[in-house]
């Protein structure tokens, strides 16, 4: 690799650096008590670089909310990959991925990503568009996808994929609010388990490749 290149690389491996470390400082402290020189320290990078990649704390925080939520989102895209090839038993399939996104849905940088929309989006209004953008919506347009192909082959019925997608989202994380008293009880995995398994129940009673058997 030519000098040049290796600095390219490096000046990127260091901003990467700076927006882990500062997304782990503003969790941990929110926007306000965060202060740059933490962040450097949790970066392990001097000061004066964070200046020199990101211009101020303000900038930091967005760059920072920008590459957690597409952190998240690259996540919870790849749990969906099993939807691409399921297995014959495709209860089973949904039930595994449904109870994947939950997982991830739950995790800590999830969390303190929602925390920290919730804290700060009257400071910050625009990184609500930041976030949606690398969040739910695209989240519903890939799960959409999977399901639109897994009606071609026939087995669903997800008439309306878009629909059928925003309704099996809803079925997950609807009860987790209630579950995990507005995120301050820690959900252990089985219950996790026991909320896909219920959601993918529901889903295929609507969507499933027997409902016209049924009605």
């Amino acid at each position: 690799m030519s000098s040049s290149g290796t600095t390219s690389r490096g000046r990127i491996d260091k901003r990467q650096a700076i927006l882990e470390g500062a997304f782990t400082v503003f969790a941990r402290q929110g926007y306000a008590q965060a202060c740059v020189q933490e962040i450097a320290n949790e970066a392990g990078v001097a000061k004066p670089t964070v200046y020199n990649h990101l211009t101020d704390k303000a900038t930091l925080f967005k760059h920072a909310m920008e590459a957690g939520a597409r952190t998240a989102l690259d996540d919870r895209l790849a749990a969906l990959e099993p939807l691409a090839n399921p297995a014959e038993d495709l209860r089973a399939s949904l039930e595994d991925v449904a109870h994947a996104l939950l997982r991830l849905h739950t995790n800590e940088r999830s969390c303190a990503l929602r925390r920290l929309l919730y804290s700060e989006v009257t400071r910050f209004p625009d990184i609500l568009d930041i976030v949606v953008e690398s969040g739910p919506d695209r989240l519903n347009q890939a799960l959409a996808d999977r399901l639109a192909r897994l009606t071609l082959a026939g087995r669903l019925r997800a008439t309306d994929p878009d629909l059928a997608a925003e309704q099996l989202m809803a079925l997950l994380l609807g009860p987790l609010e209630a579950r995990s008293q507005l995120g301050t009880r820690t959900l252990e995995d089985t219950e996790l388990r026991e909320v896909a398994e219920a959601a993918v129940r529901t889903f295929l009673h609507a969507w499933g490749p027997d409902t016209r058997e049924r009605s």
